[in-house]
């Protein structure tokens, strides 16, 4: 993998990372709670629970893997794995973004331009390990 394909996957991991942070302060930063005022407690809890929930996973999940990028690019099966689920996450993001907007307007195409980067940012060069570790496989045959 070359120095250029590692920065890529470096750049994707940090604007993951830093994605799942800022979600950890959304509902106050944009108020959710202005639009559910008569929500039930259970309705805005389960809201909350989602989100840091989510913002966990994102943030956590890139932070390991920059953590262990040189295994990563080495190879290992388990944190290949690893990746491929993150890549994964930022598809169901902009699969979810289309099916089931929650805005139409210039929000929404921002979203999708902003996810599509982040998402082709990581699958680039996770198409690339995985070509490395098919012929790393062929060759130990």
């Amino acid at each position: 993998m070359t120095k250029y394909n590692k920065l890529i996957v470096i750049i994707g991991l940090v604007i993951s990372t830093l994605v799942g942070l800022w979600h950890f302060f959304v509902p106050y930063l944009y108020q959710w709670y202005s639009y559910i005022q008569e929500a039930p407690r259970a309705i805005i809890v389960s809201v909350d629970w989602i989100n840091f929930l989510f913002s966990l996973l994102l943030s956590g999940n890139s932070i390991i893997l920059i953590f262990f990028r040189k295994k990563l690019f080495k190879g290992d099966n388990i944190l290949l794995t690893y990746y491929g689920f993150l890549v994964g996450v930022w598809f169901c993001r902009i699969v979810i973004t289309i099916i089931h907007p929650w805005n139409y307007d210039f929000m929404l195409l921002g979203q999708l331009v902003a996810f599509i980067i982040i998402f082709a940012l990581m699958v680039y060069p996770f198409s690339i390990l995985i070509k490395d570790k098919i012929k790393q496989s062929k060759i130990m045959k």
